[in-house]
């Protein structure tokens, strides 16, 4: 059963690859995809591109720390298989300013950045927003208790 999912996501069958040293972020992201996407777990970028020549995705979600250990021009390569390919760099908050700086990086760099903690909402927010998706907007109404009641008496 899928729930809060739209049918015509359902159909339309987006790939999506997760590229993550985090096992446990990796998993996470899966959970949170498969009902909107087709989503694959691999391990390394050379794992992607073997995967990518037989089922090219729409969009990689790529783990910051693969970035650095993989090297400046990871993405790069992914993009070389793939031009028209989005890239979601996952990253810690500790992270932030050096996985932003990978966005800048022009046609080489990543297109996005999500930040952890991760959530399924903003998750799925930000992967639609890559693949085109329409994106519901969301304004948060914020009560507060501070202001006394209209009949002067305590809420």
């Amino acid at each position: 059963m899928q729930i809060g999912v739209d049918s015509q996501r359902a159909v339309e069958n987006k790939r999506v690859f997760v590229i993550d040293s985090d096992e446990v972020s990796s998993m996470a992201l899966q959970f949170m995809l498969a009902d909107d996407n087709e989503t694959h777990v691999l391990a390394t970028v050379e794992a992607a591109l073997d995967k990518g020549r037989a089922w090219p995705p729409d969009l990689v979600l790529f783990g910051f720390d693969n970035l650095v250990a993989e090297g400046s021009d990871a993405i790069e390569r992914l993009r070389a298989a793939q031009p028209a390919l989005r890239v979601l760099l996952v990253a810690n908050p500790d992270d932030a300013a050096a996985a932003h700086a990978a966005c800048a990086a022009g046609a080489g760099g990543a297109n996005a950045v999500l930040l952890r903690p991760l959530t399924i909402e903003s998750v799925r927010r930000k992967v639609d927003s890559q693949l085109g998706r329409r994106t519901a907007l969301a304004i948060p109404v914020v009560l507060s208790s501070s202001h006394p009641s209209p009949s002067g008496a305590a809420p």
